[in-house]
């Protein structure tokens, strides 16, 4: 499994609709607004390199999203249990 998180800035007036096409992803796991230079970060799972590659064109391709900035996640050094 391929895990990173895709950071993306936008054009605030057609947010919903980035937001609404980020949700149709089945890749996309997770949706967070945040602050400083990006607008959004979405959490993205693949099982395989063609399909993580094919997922971060069409993030690219939604129409209003500005630039994109993508993180592979490795191995995790800390997790919180509950």
């Amino acid at each position: 499994m391929y895990k990173a998180q895709i950071v993306c800035g936008w054009t605030l007036k057609i947010s919903p609709h980035i937001i609404r096409k980020l949700r149709g992803l089945l890749q996309v796991m997770s949706i967070h607004s945040t602050n400083g230079n990006w607008d959004l970060i979405a959490e993205i799972h693949t099982s395989s390199l063609s399909e993580f590659d094919d997922i971060l064109r069409k993030v690219r391709m939604i129409d209003g999203i500005l630039n994109s900035e993508t993180n592979l996640l490795f191995a995790a050094v800390w997790l919180v249990h509950n």
